[in-house]
């Protein structure tokens, strides 16, 4: 799947990537995009630097230091224009997604499920991140999964990361995020 060209699709909104950290945000992000001929962005890259500094210290976030950055993730999404963003954020609870909505409503979320052994696995084997594995635990207390009401899909991690994207697009092309272009 990696090698094939983009789908003739159009996204009506943006794709939000989500999940704890180690879930594959990053990479499934890069390669739903490329599969969408999208743009992506990991929203880790517009993180301030004080929240960086505090995460890389083994520090997790409060509400406090995310809403200012969960703002930015919505107006770069707004900003997107009509070929749409895929970009990964963590997104952890409904009043994240909502904040991300009020300024991106069209917003779909594809959440990265996984047990917390196949997360810890990948954390453990993860270089060069400023995020340290010991944040597994405060993420996944955190974590509020998609609501039914909710727009988006929900995708298990534990398969080929080619099996990942492609039950991620069949996930949003059935939830009505995508759609052919002529």
């Amino acid at each position: 799947m990696t090698g094939e060209a983009a789908l003739p699709v159009a996204c009506s909104s943006g794709i939000v990537v989500m999940g704890v950290c180690g879930c594959g945000k990053t990479t499934i992000g890069n390669l739903v995009a490329r599969q969408l001929g999208m743009p992506f962005l990991d929203g880790d890259s517009l993180h301030p630097v004080e929240n960086v500094a505090k995460m890389a210290e083994g520090r997790p976030l409060t509400d406090a230091d995310r809403w200012p950055w969960l703002a930015v993730i919505g107006t770069e999404l707004a900003e997107a224009g009509p070929r749409g963003l895929v970009l990964a954020c963590s997104a952890l609870k409904r009043s994240y997604r909502d904040a991300i909505r009020a300024n991106a409503p069209q917003t779909v979320f594809l959440h990265l499920d996984g047990a917390r052994e196949v997360l810890a696995s990948r954390l453990e084997d993860r270089r060069g991140h400023f995020m340290p594995a010991t944040l597994l635990e405060s993420q996944l207390a955190t974590l509020e999964p998609l609501a039914p009401d909710e727009p988006g899909v929900v995708v298990d991690i534990a398969a080929s990361a080619d099996e990942v994207v492609a039950e991620a697009l069949a996930g949003l092309s059935k939830a009505g995020a995508l759609t052919r272009s002529h």
